[in-house]
């Protein structure tokens, strides 16, 4: 999904409640210097609020100047997607262990994995799809 967006120029952001150091570094590690380096960071450490605030979504879409009703933001835990609702975004929910048990009400799509080949994961079209 990373990959295709990226080849489609869609503008990544990654907003966590952890700190823009440590955010970074996950990102670099997981995914590599190629890919960290199209994502803008947005952390805990830069807001007045955390999650379920939408402090941080809506520093990214006024940092990046977007549109919301032209954004998805794809979650993995309740209070994320609180705070995507808060900022009036739709929102993919992606399962994950820890979240499994989690109520997801009022998510846009909850799927239990984002899955890696487009015949059976998500995919740009899936998020734009959910798209207000």
């Amino acid at each position: 999904l990373v990959d295709e967006a990226i080849e489609n120029g869609v503008r990544l952001a990654v907003c966590s409640t952890s700190n823009e150091k440590a955010v970074s570094n996950l990102v670099k590690t997981l995914m590599g210097e190629e890919r960290r380096s199209k994502f803008q960071i947005y952390a805990g450490d830069m807001v007045k609020a955390k999650k379920p605030a939408p402090d941080v979504y809506n520093m990214a879409v006024e940092d990046m100047g977007l549109n919301k009703s032209r954004c998805c933001i794809v979650e993995d835990t309740h209070i994320g997607l609180g705070s995507a609702k808060a900022a009036g975004i739709s929102c993919l929910v992606t399962k994950s262990s820890y979240s499994a048990d989690e109520d997801f009400t009022g998510a846009s799509k909850i799927v239990d994995e984002l899955g890696d080949d487009a015949e059976s994961g998500v995919t740009i079209a899936t998020l734009t799809s959910l798209l207000s």
